[in-house]
Order: C-alpha cells, then structure tokens, then sequence
C-alpha cells in the first residue's frame, strides 16, 4: 500500500514538473501594435471595424493561438470589443498579422462624443486590453495598452 502511494506521489510530482515547462521562465510577453482601423458594412446601426493587429514573439518558442478577445475603452467609454478564433500560429523569433472584427457599443459611443463635445479637451485617454490564449495547458497572456489621444490635427 505504501508502494502505490509513493507511486501516486512521484507521478503527481513529475506532472507538476512537466507543466512547469509550458511557459518558460524567460518568456516574455509578445508586442501587439496596431496596423489600421477600418470601418466595414455592419447589419446594425452600430458601426464594425476591422482592426488589423501586428504581433511580435521575441521568445525561442512558438505563439500558437487560439484565439483573442480584447476591448478598447477611451476616456472610460468602453468603445470597441471583440474575439476570434481564426488566429494564425506566430513563430519563435517571428511576426504575423491578424485582423479581428469589433463591434462598436453605440450608447457609449455617444456618449463619448457628447461628452467630448461638452468639455472641448486637447487629448483623450485610451485602454486597449487584449487576451491572448495560448491553449489548454498554457497561461494567457494579457496586453495592455494606455495613452493618449490627441484631439487637435497637427499643424504642419
């Protein structure tokens, strides 16, 4: 009997083991940066944008995605959100390109304008929040994104 629980314990062990290298200790989340946002035919009143994503793995590994959902929130106002599951493998020391769908949240949307409109501000803050999931076995890894908008055109 103490066989079998020496046994049991050593095999939970080496499968502890095992999940510990999944992710190694030198990962280092990948670069998401922005290529272009367009806005395409929708349904709904709602506008839909096309947001074309670059990613950049500076790891020794491979990135093979599952998916992403992510959502873009701009002077608190959640604007823009989304997932997909159409999402190409990115490989180690590599990039690629990936284009998501968003759905605009029209009332927040006005409200924004509104509230922009009001206020007559030079810049705007932006949260851009985006979950990579890597697989069943694999931690997600989270992006995020803040800054600020500028609201004048450029004098050139």
């Amino acid at each position: 009997m103490r066989t079998f629980y020496a046994s049991l314990v050593i095999s939970f062990m080496l499968l502890l083991q095992g999940c510990a290298t999944l992710k190694p200790l030198d990962f280092e989340d990948p670069t998401v940066t922005v290529n272009s946002v367009k806005i395409v035919p929708s349904e709904g009143i709602a506008p839909k944008f096309e947001i074309s994503l670059h990613i950049v793995n500076p790891n020794s590994v491979a990135l093979p995605l599952r998916g992403v959902a992510y959502s873009v929130t701009i002077d608190d106002q959640k604007i823009l959100n989304g997932v997909s599951n159409n999402m190409p493998e990115i490989a180690a020391y590599g990039a690629g390109d990936i284009t998501l769908s968003a759905n605009a949240n029209l009332l927040n949307s006005v409200r924004l304008i509104a509230s922009l409109v009001q206020q007559n501000r030079k810049m705007v803050a932006y949260e851009m929040n985006a979950k990579l999931d890597l697989g069943t076995f694999t931690p997600n890894i989270y992006i995020k994104d803040v800054g600020e908008i500028s609201l004048n055109p450029s004098v050139q």
